[in-house]
């Protein structure tokens, strides 16, 4: 199928988009059951029975194909375990039925190929990560699946910050470039401890308290170590 785009998105029209997935699944004689929409998407499918949830991202210039996402509710909030692009609406549709019907991530993946995930989901899928655990995973995750693999440095400073024990034991935020960590299971400003990292603009890794810059290094693993050191005794797991 050939999307147009223009201004950055499908030139098709969301509804349109919509009708489209709609009469591909009437076609093979599935009734999507469509949910409130989430910013920037297409549509969502979630059967709440099973806690399965499907987000579908409408094509732009970049990748001229639907975005499909995968989520469970397992342990909170629908993480996103697997997901993958394309430009057929019935692969599309084989996803959200398979999915939310129950299947397991391969059994999605072989009736969707387009979908992908990596080793840490489908151990996840077996015996579900506590809530800080998951969001390591979850986080450094990002760098695998667009447009989170931009952040080649962020997920530099995640995994030396991962690499430490006193670390992985708090949960870690990031946002605009910043890397902090939090003693909630769901990461919070008002629980954030320590110093904050931060990719510096030319080329460096930085070190912050929130107002001032502390300390600049060249190496990830060298503002990792400052933050360590200057954490509080006896702090985390997180809770």
């Amino acid at each position: 199928m050939n999307f147009g785009v223009g201004s950055g998105r499908s030139n098709w029209g969301r509804g349109v988009l919509r009708e489209l997935l709609r009469q591909t699944a009437e076609g093979v004689g599935v009734v999507l059951h469509e949910s409130d929409d989430e910013w920037g998407s297409l549509a969502k499918y979630v059967d709440a029975g099973l806690g399965r949830r499907v987000t579908v991202y409408p094509p732009d210039e970049q990748r001229r194909a639907f975005r499909v996402v995968l989520a469970s509710d397992l342990p909170s909030n629908f993480p996103r375990l697997a997901g993958g692009w394309t430009a057929d609406p019935a692969e599309v549709v084989r996803a959200v039925v398979t999915w939310t019907g129950g299947a397991g991530l391969e059994e999605t993946k072989a009736q969707a190929p387009c979908i992908e995930f990596r080793p840490w989901a489908l151990v996840h899928e077996r015996e579900p990560f506590g809530g800080v655990e998951l969001e390591w995973h979850l986080q450094l995750d990002r760098i695998h699946f667009p447009p989170g693999d931009r952040d080649l440095r962020t997920h530099a400073l995640l995994a030396a910050a991962y690499a430490e024990p006193v670390l992985r034991r708090l949960t870690p935020a990031t946002s605009m470039m910043n890397v902090w960590f939090s003693t909630s299971v769901r990461a919070n400003w008002k629980t954030h401890v320590g110093h904050i990292l931060w990719v510096h603009e030319k080329g460096v890794y930085g070190v912050h308290n929130g107002s001032e810059v502390i300390a600049r290094f060249e190496t990830a693993q060298e503002a990792v170590a400052l933050v360590v050191a200057t954490l509080p005794e006896g702090i985390g797991p997180a809770r």
